[in-house]
This record gives C-alpha cells, structure tokens and sequence, in this order.
C-alpha cells in the first residue's frame, strides 16, 4: 500500500515539474513574441519594407548652357531608346533579326546586346540602340506585335547643336568612369544611364549643371521585379548657365578657317567677355555623349591638326612680331629711344661673326617706332632689344600677362614661356647670350604664348593699360571704376597704338589689305609670322625654295592680332594660323572679318 502511495506521489511530482517547464517555455515564448512584435516592431517592420520595396534615384534635367543673347548652346532633347527585355521573347536572337530588318543594327550593336542579357537577369530591359528618330520609333511601335521584348523607352540626352563649333569651349558629357567615383560620392553617379561633363565648360560646372536627384519607390518580389510603383518625386534640375559667348561669332569664327588649323579668340577688351573662342580643326561633342566608337577616336588621335588639342590655352607659339609692342613698350619706358628716334635698317646687322637679318632684304632705310612697327622691321627690334637686355624685355610682357595663366574658366591652360637669364641658368644650366636676346626681341628663340595671352595682351594695349581678366560669363553690371591700371605711361601706349594702326591703315602697312572702314571705324593690329622650319642650303639645292614647297607641318605659323573700333576700342582679337605661311596673308583677314562681324552686329543691337 505505501508502495504504491510512494509511486503515486512520484507521478504527481514529475507532472507537476513537466507542467512548470511547459509554463515556463510558454512564457519565453510570449516574452519573446512581445520582444519582436512590440518592442522591435519598427526594425523588422523596415527591414520587411527592405525586401519589399526598392528606391530608385531618379536623374534630374540637365542645365542648359545659353549664348549672351539666349541661344541654346548645350541643351537636352527627348531620346527615343529601342529595348529588349529576354525574358518576353522566345529568342533573343530572333527578335534582333526582325527588328534589323526595321532598324539598322551592324553585328557590333547586336553582340553587345547579347552580352548584356547575359549579363543581368532576363526580366531588366537592355538598350539596344537609342537616339530614334520619329520615323524609326514610328515603325517600331507598328510592329510591336511581330517584335516580342522589344520595348520603346525615352529619357533627355545631352545636344550640342553647334556641334564641332563650340567642342573646345563646351566640352561634352559622357558615362561615368571608376576615377569618376573615386572623386565624387554623389549617389547619383551610381546610376547606369548618368553622365557628367568631362571636358570643357561641361566638367568646369558639373556641380552648377547637375541638379538634385529624384526618386521612384518601387514594390518588388523576391527577384527583384518591379511589381508596382509606390511614389515619384522628381529631382531638382540643374541650373541654367549664360556665357559671354556669342553664337553668330563663334559660328563666323570657325568658318572663316575653311580647312585650315588653328585657334581664334574674341574679347570685351573692358570686361574680359570673351565673345569667340575656336580652335581648329574640332570635333563633335555628339560623338561622345553615348560613347565615341573607336574609329571616329583613332582618327581624331593620328590627326597631325591635333583636333583634340584646345589651341587657343593649351598651344604654346612663339608670338613673333606681335610680340614687338612688347619691346616698343619697354624701350620707350627705359628711355632707349622716343617718339623721335630713328634706327637704320640695311637689311641685316652684324653680331661678332654672326649676321642678322630683316625679313626685307634690302631693308628699310630709317624708322622711328610707329615706321618700325608699320613695316614690322626687325633690324629695329634687333637693335632695340640688344640694349634693353633679356632682362627688361621679360618684365614688361609677364605686366601684359605673357608667360602666365589667365585663370579663365577652363582646365588644361598652358603658361607658354617668357625666358630670362635667370631662367636659361636654373632650367638649362647655360648662361644667356645676346643673340638669343636679338631673337627674343623679335618674339622667337624661347619665348612662348598662347593664343588667349595674346588677345588679352592686345585688349591691355586698347583700353589703355588696364588689367582685364577673360571670362567665359556673360558680365551683366559692369563697373569701370574698378579697373586697375598696369604700371606703364599712357605717351608710351599711345605710341604703340598709333603704330599699331598704321600696320592696318596706311598703304605700306604690313596688314594694310585687311584694313576696313565702316561708318569712320577703323581696326588697329599687328601681324607675326613664326618660323618652324628654316629651309637649308641642300634643300634650296633640291628647289625646296619657298614655304610652299615644305611639308604642312614644316610651314611658318601665321599669327595677328587686333583691335576695334581704333578710337574708342571695343574688341580685341588673336589669330593664329598653324603652318599658315604668313600672318598678312592668312591671319590678318580673319581677324579683319571677325571684327567686322562684331561691329556690324553692334549696330544691328543699336
């Protein structure tokens, strides 16, 4: 009996334990369900949302860019993109064999769309080409049923409508690179379809032009399918950019090179706004947009014009006769000659056994400055620039900015070279020697300047020395009594000047056959030619007589530079003319023309 009230007891106890340790789980259970379900409900209510929802960024307008008078220079136009997504289609392949018969597709296009589908899942649409015009959109969209897969989509693409005319200025926008990421974490970059400025104005106010991204919310299954969309909020476009630039004389700049290389510069010689800026050959800011094919990039590459090549700050020329004002101006100023001074030029002058010669060969008599500059004489400069010393001669053309950079909106500018003793000792370990300076003196041996350099040099000497800095930014309010003036005397510039004028305007003037006269305005300037090649004895021996005999790369550079109105100045331009042969005959008249245009369009605003 006890046995049995002892087992009985046991039993007792061990339900009574087995029910505890149930009541006990049973709690842990609810504690826990109360732990995720009250107290972490927010996480795993967004992580739920994590793998249900998918945020998309959304690619805001670009900012357009505007000429000063409101013409789209760089813009965005509607894109009409052709689509495959592989997995509404039976074959890929032949899908791509009924949309060709519609649509051009070479073999190179449709490798690279099956390679993509490859790529990615077969639900995401794959570009097969873009930049549709109306008619083969049209005709897509009538065969939509024997196309299965094929879907149209459109979105805004980068235009340059002045094409080749306005690359070395603009620039262009292309896709994103690895170095791209690196030095940006703008989320926006991550996204396939974006493009931002890689060159020209484009890369120099990719901040300004970007805008802010927008976003889609979208609903997606477990593979990422988009189920539905949830919420749209568009971006904030980028902001719209107005330069100084002026279309009509940008376009008249680059057609009046024809098929000849070399750079043009137009500018406000008060304001610095740069109306005109061509370098010649170009190409098109369209090609690269969506990727340049290697073609059309390997033949701009083993061009010898170097169209890739912005001339006008980054070609590097020796400035030749247009770097005599230069020299008149720091003759004057050290009191080496006057108004009055006269220098004979035989044709040639003698240094130790060297000789030294005038392009006139029977040179040309007795000259004061303006005669020199009218007649370009380099017997004078010579003479002039071998009692001032390379020393004076340097100083004066770094205070009208030769040599250094002009800090105008654009990377890649070159500082060019103006040597002085000092620098021949450090840089080539040699001391300078007075031919070099006779040389120099005529704006060849080391010195070295860019086109842009050049026209603001010209735009200090026509607004009566004034510093002036270039812009690429249309100047709304301009304060004249801001100017700062150049440490130079107003008698010396005039001089300069009156030479200047004479070199355009009086009939033995070296650039007298581009001189103009409309309604009593005048042009002002000088020519330069520089040589690159000097053709030797054997050569001569072979009839290798003149420029035109040499190879084009052999050929002198033809340079000029100008200004007008000549009493009250307004513009000043640069030309330079690569192998053009002479300055008089080549560079002259497009700097004439250019002019002309800009005075012309001046009255018609009057």
């Amino acid at each position: 009996m006890n046995r049995d009230s002892d087992k009985g007891k046991i039993l007792i106890s061990r339900t009574l334990i087995w029910i505890a340790v149930q009541i006990v789980l049973l709690l842990l259970i609810i504690v826990r369900l109360y732990y995720l379900q009250i107290y972490q409900a927010d996480r795993y209510t967004t992580m739920a949302d994590d793998n249900r929802i998918s945020m998309r960024l959304l690619i805001p307008p670009r900012g357009e860019i505007f000429d000063r008078n409101g013409k789209i220079l760089a813009g965005n136009r509607q894109n009409f993109q052709v689509m495959i997504v592989a997995e509404q289609t039976n074959s890929v392949d032949e899908t791509l064999k009924r949309l060709q018969k519609i649509i051009p597709l070479n073999q190179e296009e449709q490798q690279c769309v099956k390679e993509e589908v490859q790529q990615y899942r077969r639900f995401v649409p794959i570009k097969i080409k873009d930049r549709l015009n109306w008619d083969e959109m049209s005709r897509i969209s009538l065969a939509m049923v024997d196309l299965p897969g094929i879907i149209i989509s459109d979105n805004l693409s980068r235009y340059y409508p002045y094409g080749q005319q306005t690359a070395h200025l603009l620039g262009y926008v292309a896709s994103v690179s690895e170095q791209d990421l690196k030095r940006d974490n703008d989320p926006l970059l991550e996204v396939p379809e974006f493009k931002i400025g890689k060159d020209g104005l484009e890369k120099q106010f990719e901040q300004k032009l970007r805008g802010v991204s927008g976003h889609l919310k979208l609903e997606v299954n477990a593979v990422g399918r988009v189920m539905q969309e949830i919420e749209k909020v568009d971006g904030v476009p980028g902001e719209k950019l107005q330069l100084s630039i002026d279309a009509r004389l940008q376009k008249k700049a680059y057609e009046l090179y024809g098929d000849d290389s070399g750079a043009a510069v137009l500018v406000n010689v008060d304001t610095g706004e740069i109306l005109a800026f061509v370098s010649t050959p170009s190409y098109d800011s369209n090609d690269f947009v969506n990727g340049v094919s290697h073609k059309i990039y390997n033949n701009l590459l083993s061009n010898e014009r170097s169209p890739l090549l912005n001339k006008v700050i980054a070609g590097q020329y020796a400035p030749g006769s247009t770097f005599k004002m230069i020299v008149a101006l720091a003759a004057l100023e050290e009191g080496i000659i006057n108004k009055d001074t006269k220098i004979y030029c035989s044709g040639r002058m003698q240094l130790g056994n060297h000789f030294f010669h005038c392009w006139k060969h029977h040179g040309h008599g007795a000259l004061n400055v303006v005669e020199a500059l009218q007649h370009s004489c380099d017997i004078f400069f010579y003479e002039v620039a071998q009692k001032l010393g390379i020393d004076k001669i340097a100083s004066m053309a770094r205070r009208f900015g030769l040599g250094q950079l002009t800090n105008l909106e654009l990377a890649g500018e070159k500082r060019g070279l103006i040597p002085d003793k000092e620098w021949k000792r450090r840089v080539r370990g040699e001391n300078w020697q007075i031919g070099e300076t006779l040389i120099a003196g005529i704006g060849q041996s080391y010195v070295m300047t860019t086109p842009i350099q050049l026209a603001m040099m010209t735009a200090k000497i026509a607004n009566g020395g004034y510093e002036v800095t270039p812009t690429f930014l249309k100047i709304n309010h301009f304060d004249p009594q801001k100017k700062k003036k150049i440490s130079i005397k107003s008698e010396y510039l005039n001089l300069v000047k009156e030479g200047m004028c004479a070199v355009v305007n009086r009939p033995n003037g070296t650039a007298y056959l581009a001189h103009f006269d409309i309604n009593g305005q005048k042009m002002c300037g000088k020519t330069g030619t520089t040589q690159v090649k000097r053709i030797t004895m054997k050569e001569r021996q072979k009839g290798i007589v003149s420029q035109d005999d040499l190879p084009w790369k052999y050929r002198n550079h033809a340079l000029f530079v100008g200004y007008a109105p000549a009493d009250y100045p307004k513009y000043a331009v640069a030309v330079l003319v690569e192998h053009g042969g002479g300055g008089s005959s080549k560079a002259a008249p497009i700097g004439s023309k250019l002019l002309q245009e800009a005075l012309i369009l001046d009255k018609e605003v009057q």
